[in-house]
């Protein structure tokens, strides 16, 4: 952009004529836009002050920028790269449409910026690789997740085997357990031996003893009830006698 078409810019800048309609701060439903006044009594059809200009020559932009871009560049709006024919990028931009989507904007304005066109709508479009490596951000996440769901599912399977292991050691145990205490008991039986023969041998050498108390206990059970219950004579039967001294069956 030369100092000319600067200067040119800054003159329409300053000129900077805005037109309203009338009555458009009254009432709510009515825009800003221009419209002309035509009441017969209307203050600023009759260019009373501060009723706003009416648009008159004078107000223009000098004819060299007129419609041009502020950045100093006549805009082209484009939908695909076959609509630059024929356009010079150091006096024209381009201006991608709104309809484009993503996809075709992200060729399109690398097309556009290889030719040497300057893009006055960019748009931060994420380029492939960064695609990939989102991509591979969310398959690492899913990974870990399943990961982290398999050593779950993992840690309550051996909580699980390992309770049933316990129980089947227990059962295992349970003979072994009685085979290592079984030699102990032999142990104390030994050392209970010399007790337990002497015991044997008394009994032995003392039979006919034993024989002879049970028989005495058993003989004074038998004589005492004898002894004691001594079996009564029979009763006879006395005749009665009457008065008279004779007996009452005679």
């Amino acid at each position: 952009m030369t100092t000319e078409i600067k200067r040119l810019i800054q003159v329409r800048i300053d000129k900077g004529a805005v037109f309203k309609r009338d009555g458009y701060g009254k009432k709510r439903q009515l825009s800003d836009s221009w419209r002309k006044p035509r009441g017969q009594h209307n203050k600023q059809r009759e260019q009373k002050k501060a009723k706003g200009a009416l648009p008159k020559p004078g107000f223009g932009s000098p004819i060299a920028v007129r419609g041009m871009h502020p950045s100093g560049f006549f805009e082209i709006l484009i939908s695909s790269a076959k609509e630059l024919e024929g356009f010079d990028p150091k006096t024209h931009a381009v201006r991608i449409r709104a309809a484009v989507g993503k996809r075709t904007r992200t060729g399109l304005q690398e097309k556009v910026r290889a030719e040497g066109f300057k893009v006055l709508n960019p748009r931060m479009v994420k380029t492939e690789p960064n695609q990939e490596k989102l991509q591979e951000s969310v398959k690492d996440a899913e990974k870990d997740a399943d990961t982290e769901k398999k050593e779950e599912k993992k840690s309550a399977k051996a909580k699980v085997t390992g309770l049933f292991r316990r129980d089947t050691k227990k059962v295992k145990k349970t003979p072994e357990t009685e085979e290592k205490k079984a030699p102990v008991k032999e142990k104390k039986s030994t050392k209970s031996k010399p007790k337990a023969e002497k015991a044997e041998a008394a009994e032995k050498t003392k039979p006919a003893e034993s024989a002879k108390s049970t028989r005495k206990s058993v003989k004074p059970k038998s004589e005492a009830p004898v002894e004691a219950t001594p079996k009564a004579a029979p009763k006879t039967k006395e005749k009665k006698k009457t008065e008279t001294g004779v007996t009452k069956n005679e």
